[in-house]
């Protein structure tokens, strides 16, 4: 099992025969997504060829073409697409979003980072009224191990597994993912740490908790807003499995912007410490370190009579 993203999924790249485009797809196709079209008005009719690299997972290893379509709705109407990962630049994200969740499709992964707040804003309210999920902007995506793979996570330092991981930070999620390589993971989903994003740590907790396959959550949340807190209260009412958590930036000063455009502490709003309370008050773990974390991790696995060998 997995969430939002599965083995049949049918994935379009927006921005496909651009630089960072044309790579992810190569990395994506190499994981073992079905990757069925690029989108490129400029470029409609032909077609891409792949040398796709064979993963250490087995996967990939052999060429592929891979169609550019003048629309989405074009590339749903050939192929049968339901998610679109999103490579074009911040002054066309809007545009690109807005015209996937008008051709009906149901998953948009935005990686586009810098796309100004109010153009995030509007496409996140816009593709919820057409029924069409946000992940990112300004994310790595996500991953359903040795099954599909959207977006620019690195897809063999990790196997399937029972472990569901939710993170604003790109570069944690890797690092927890390769920590508990041996155990591995249903979905690792990288929600992006942009002011607004389309989906977030709630959404993909009630996932994960539905996820029958889905045993032990990992939260990842850094400095900035209140996602984390309110993910506690979501926590407290609704979750039953094991949850642990890390957070990012308890040593990032007041008042200054670090790294990702919402991680911003204003005194006591928003610090390390004050999520990490929230969270412990609901009986989530925290870890001070990503080893840690996984070390908890680990300890719930083993809590619910579960081997934590490979």
């Amino acid at each position: 099992m997995a969430i939002y993203l599965t083995k049949e999924s049918k994935v379009l790249v927006q921005g496909m025969t651009g630089g960072e485009g044309m790579k992810h797809t190569r990395r994506m196709l190499a994981a073992g997504t079905d990757v069925v079209g690029g989108v490129n008005p400029r470029k409609a009719g032909r077609t891409v060829d792949f040398d796709v690299p064979q993963c250490r997972n087995g996967l990939g290893g052999a060429p592929m073409t891979v169609p550019v379509f003048g629309t989405v709705r074009e590339g749903i109407e050939a192929t049968g697409a339901d998610v679109t990962v999103v490579f074009v630049p911040p002054a066309f994200a809007k545009a690109a979003v807005t015209e996937a969740a008008d051709a009906g499709i149901g998953l948009a992964v935005v990686i586009t980072e810098g796309i100004p707040v109010h153009d995030s804003v509007a496409f996140t309210a816009y593709a919820k009224s057409k029924g069409t999920r946000i992940i990112g902007p300004n994310c790595p995506g996500l991953i359903t191990p040795g099954r599909s793979n959207a977006g620019i996570i690195p897809a063999d330092i990790t196997k399937p597994g029972r472990i569901g991981l939710v993170s604003k930070s790109g570069t944690l999620t890797y690092q927890l993912m390769y920590e508990l390589r041996d155990v591995g993971f249903s979905t690792c989903v990288g929600i992006g740490g942009d002011p607004v994003v389309g989906t977030t740590h709630i959404d993909c907790l009630a996932a994960f908790q539905d996820d029958p396959d889905t045993e032990v959550i990992v939260l990842i949340g850094e400095i900035g807003g209140d996602a984390e807190e309110r993910a506690a209260a979501y926590i407290h009412d609704h979750v039953t499995k094991p949850v642990v958590g890390y957070i990012a930036g308890f040593t990032a000063p007041e008042g200054k912007t670090m790294g990702h455009a919402g991680a911003i502490v204003s005194g006591s709003s928003g610090t390390a410490k004050a999520k990490q309370e929230a969270l412990e008050a609901v009986g989530v773990r925290v870890g001070s370190t990503p080893t840690e974390t996984a070390g908890l991790v680990l300890e719930a696995l083993k809590s619910r009579g579960n081997s934590t060998e490979a």
